[in-house]
């Protein structure tokens, strides 16, 4: 039998209009309000997930690309993932949520305040996955920073949360009702913060999580594959994100590199759990798989223009109005576009000069069979394979699925392939104690 592995969702374009414009996702449900969000979490815990992670962005972008954005609702509009937490968390006993957060928003007292609250109400469920854009600072009152100083903003942000939440020190809570004396004021850490990005002082006006250490803190949750964003993660996560690769290879060499930035951090690989991040498409039948991959290899120019339409969104440049047939002129894409996102529309192509933008659509709506390790389409039993060949192979935690959190996409992903992964071993059937950090410490 396989070892068992950690398993999340990833609500991949936020708190959202989910499932717009998609026939198969005409629920009659309202994306506004809980009970969608709810019915599918319930789902999830009852699969023996782990925690779910809300993606979120601040910004929908600069006033000349809004349309982009929100013509088909792939940037925007979004609600505030924080505020849906409490609302997934009534409904579920184990699984843990970890909307995402930016440093920018929320200032180090405030941001602690609030979580240590849901920290509380949830029974230590509660996470926080911290991303550093830096194009929503506008909206903000604050400066934009590069990439690394970006960083360097979340880490002093972090710490001072940390700190803050560590402010009330050990018996500071004597909570005697017999002497009325419910706490010790001078064991308070009343410091005060000066610092490059933040200026509070302490200490926080809220209970302490208990347990020595921050082995009571919510869980920390971060993406980024760059050196800084290693050693971010190395320092402070206890779960790391990154896109699933098909070669056990790759999953192994970056689990590598996630470890040894713990290690120069002081901490150890048992500290982080390292969870790759994949959209599998189920099929029936290894038939049905190879003739939906077929169907894809050549798509026609209505599919073409609906991956255009979404990569307009997220490189905020308008690609529907420039000829399909000629190559793409780098020069289009503002200061305002993320890098990264310009070399996931390159893909394979090592420059815009080697592709026309038919070819470079053409290959994002190319499917692959994960049988033959060139894609994520497969049965149950095939996705499973891979799965319990990464455990296995590369000594991989985890993954986490990418989707909507829709009723018909949990299904419609899961329903098979969850009591493949349990017959296997490699999925949990029960919960032990603990919240989100014991779902993650229980194996």
């Amino acid at each position: 039998m396989s070892r068992l592995q950690h398993f999340g969702w990833f609500l991949s374009r936020g708190f959202g209009p989910h499932g717009w414009g998609h026939p198969s996702l005409d629920w009659d449900y309202d994306w506004t309000r809980p009970e969608l969000y709810q019915q599918s979490v319930r789902t999830l815990e009852q699969a023996g997930f782990d925690l779910v992670i809300i993606e979120d962005a601040l910004s929908l972008g600069n006033a000349e690309t809004l349309d982009l954005r929100i013509r088909s609702a792939y940037g925007g509009p979004k609600h505030d993932p924080l505020l849906l937490a409490p609302y997934l968390f009534d409904v579920t006993s184990h699984i843990g949520i970890a909307p995402t957060v930016n440093p920018l928003a929320y200032s180090p007292y405030q941001a602690a305040r609030q979580f240590a609250t849901l920290q509380h109400l949830s029974g230590s469920r509660f996470g926080i996955n911290v991303v550093t854009d830096v194009g929503s600072s506008r909206h903000f009152g604050v400066p934009a920073l590069d990439h690394d100083g970006a960083y360097d903003r979340a880490e002093e942000w972090l710490a001072a949360v940390k700190r803050l939440w560590a402010s009330w020190g050990e018996d500071a809570l004597v909570a005697d009702a017999a002497t009325g004396h419910f706490a010790d004021g001078s064991r308070l850490d009343a410091f005060e913060h000066r610092g490059a990005a933040f200026s509070f002082d302490g200490p926080l006006n809220a209970l302490p999580f208990g347990g020595a250490g921050d082995a009571g803190d919510p869980i920390v949750v971060s993406p980024g594959g760059s050196p800084r964003g290693l050693g971010f993660a190395g320092a402070n996560s206890q779960v790391q994100l990154a896109l699933a690769s098909l070669d056990a290879a790759s999953i192994r060499d970056y689990r590598a590199r996630v470890h040894e930035a713990a290690a120069a951090a002081g901490r150890t690989p048992a500290d982080i759990d390292v969870l790759f991040v994949f959209k599998p498409i189920v099929v029936s039948s290894a038939e049905e798989a190879r003739r939906l991959v077929e169907a894809s290899s050549s798509p026609d120019d209505d599919v073409l223009r609906s991956v255009a339409a979404g990569q307009s969104s997220d490189l905020e440049t308008d690609l529907l109005s420039l000829d399909l047939d000629r190559p793409v002129d780098p020069a289009i894409f503002g200061d305002h576009v993320s890098r990264g996102s310009i070399k996931g529309l390159l893909g394979g192509f090592d420059s815009f000069a080697d592709a026309t933008l038919r070819e470079l659509l053409t290959a994002k709506a190319r499917l692959g069979r994960i049988a033959t390790r060139d894609g994520f389409v497969g049965t149950a039993g095939e996705i499973a394979d891979f799965i319990e060949e990464i455990g296995e192979e590369a000594d991989n935690d985890g993954f986490i699925f990418s989707g909507d959190l829709h009723p018909v996409t949990v299904h419609r992903m899961l329903d098979e392939l969850v009591p493949e992964l349990r017959r296997r071993g490699v999925l949990r059937r029960s919960y032990g104690a603990g919240g989100l950090r014991g779902n993650l410490r229980d194996f």
